[in-house]
């Protein structure tokens, strides 16, 4: 077949030529007895593959699967056993080598069947991203990334490929890479960007399972743990894509210049952040009040800003510069017993006498209200325009808001007491002098 194709694009060009390519080469493998005979190879070894994968495939399932017991063992027996759905095309790939290695000694030719060998490849890297990954990262990755690949492994075209993403170059100023190590760098980059997640998911949870470290400690463990494994990755994926680290050093200086105009308050907060890791007087889970009127519950410690969590479900974040340079209250440093008190009146006809036992006995009945440091403690304040003011001190483990009504349950038994004892507690009273008397 010849077409005249002069007048046509290139692309077109190039594409017809390859069409031939292909139109030859399939005639060749029709026509040819050893291509025939390889085609039979291939489907002998499948065979075998399949009938070798119903007798082993169950046997092995038996074996690895650990059931409901938990050792030692368990976690490599269940990841092994994951990878099950390979078997079939690992062995026909497998099978499929022996028979190449025939072939060749007999017809000194095995394209056909290296083909073969190239797409049961192919339907393992398939089996292995649509059946046994399930992160949803490696997932993406390997639908977009590793399928691709491995389909022009299987067709033959992958060095091609490579050979032309490297000849195309992209030049940015008096900086030219090739297509091909951009396309290098983006696969290395996502590869390390999950391995460096992954491996910090994994040193963060050893971390804080030890318990007998203190949190701020964990904390700080961790970060540095996590600056470390991605700054490794850093420096191997410019090593990847060939760019020389001398020339970073250029870079660093531009971002030490930046750090010490623009990114003043950054580098601030960071080593604030640093500080409040190292000295632990405030770490995730205290209660803390900053000088500026926030309030609310440590929630996260990171490397520019600390998270509180208010009582009605608000994040807060705060700069790590403001827990170093301001006044900061820590509620749970000392330890979670906190004092609070619960003000009240009762009339001017009681005898004031008997008030503080009464009161004292009632509010130690409250389960949460602790002993030590202190018991109830009933104290008389004044003398009010409208009656005589009481106030009762207790000291309870946590924070008095949020689920932790203690100043609310307190005043109820103080109620409750003062009924009891047939004591009344006043209302507002006025006294109004009407002056001339009143009009007839």
């Amino acid at each position: 077949m010849e077409f005249d194709l002069e007048s046509q694009p290139e692309i077109v060009q190039q594409a017809a030529g390859y069409a031939l390519q292909a139109w030859d080469l399939a005639q060749g493998w029709l026509l040819s007895p050893a291509a025939w005979s390889q085609f039979g190879l291939l489907l002998v070894a499948y065979f075998i593959a399949v009938f070798v994968t119903r007798r082993l495939r169950p046997t092995l399932a038996r074996l690895l699967d650990p059931g409901e017991t938990e050792n030692l063992l368990s976690k490599p027996r269940r990841f092994v056993m994951m990878f099950l759905p390979l078997l079939l095309p690992l062995l026909a790939y497998v099978f499929t080598g022996i028979g190449e290695g025939i072939v060749r000694s007999i017809f000194d030719s095995g394209a056909v069947i290296a083909f073969g060998k190239r797409v049961f490849l192919f339907l393992a890297v398939r089996a292995l991203v649509r059946d046994i990954i399930q992160d949803p990262f490696l997932k993406v990755f390997g639908k977009f990334v590793l399928i691709p690949i491995a389909a022009l492994y299987a067709v033959g075209l992958l060095d091609l490929v490579q050979l032309r993403l490297s000849e195309t170059i992209v030049s940015l100023g008096n900086i030219s890479f090739s297509v091909m190590s951009i396309v290098r760098g983006l696969i290395a980059g996502s590869v390390l960007f999950w391995l460096g997640r992954w491996s910090n998911e994994q040193s963060s949870q050893f971390i804080q399972k030890q318990e007998e470290m203190r949190p701020s400690l964990r904390q700080l463990a961790a970060k540095s743990i996590e600056f470390m494994i991605f700054g490794i990755a850093f420096l191997l994926l410019m090593n990847i894509m060939g760019i020389n680290l001398s020339a970073l050093a250029v870079l660093g200086g531009a971002i030490g210049v930046g750090l010490g105009f623009g990114l003043q308050k950054i580098a601030s907060n960071f080593i604030s952040g640093v500080i409040l890791l190292v000295e632990g007087q405030a770490t995730v889970g205290d209660y803390v009040e900053l000088d500026g009127g926030e309030a609310g519950t440590i929630v996260k410690m990171m490397a520019r800003a600390t998270i509180l969590e208010t009582f009605d479900g608000r994040w807060i974040v705060v700069p790590n510069e403001d827990f170093i340079t301001t006044r900061v209250v820590n509620f749970s440093d000392g330890g979670s017993a906190n004092r609070y008190e619960a003000p009240f009146s009762v009339s001017y006809d009681t005898d004031i006498n008997l008030v503080p036992d009464l009161i004292e006995k009632a509010v130690a009945k409250h389960p949460d209200v602790l002993k030590m440091p202190y018991p109830p403690d009933c104290e008389l304040r004044g003398f009010g325009d409208s009656g005589i003011d009481f106030a009762v001190e207790f000291w309870v483990n946590g924070i008095d808001d949020g689920d932790n009504k203690y100043t609310s349950d307190v005043l109820f038994l103080i109620w409750n007491a003062l009924k009891e004892a047939d004591i009344e507690i006043p209302y507002p009273q006025r006294v109004v002098e009407i002056k001339g008397g009143l009009p007839t």
